[in-house]
């Protein structure tokens, strides 16, 4: 699956000067605590703490 293709409409409506984290990063990390059973902010954060979603 292609992630960016998956999600390029999605709309960014952040500030700008404010984005620290690409969305598609976010989105990605959110998808997929929800399939691992993350049902809120706090469940979902240690996705995106770990790290385990980066590809270098």
């Amino acid at each position: 699956m292609n992630w960016q293709t998956f999600f390029q409409d999605v709309p960014d409506f952040r500030i700008n000067r404010r984005k620290r984290h690409k969305l598609l990063d976010i989105l990605v990390i959110a998808f997929c605590a929800v399939v691992c059973g993350a049902d809120d902010f706090e469940r979902g954060r240690p996705y995106g703490n770990r790290g385990l979603w980066q590809a270098k």
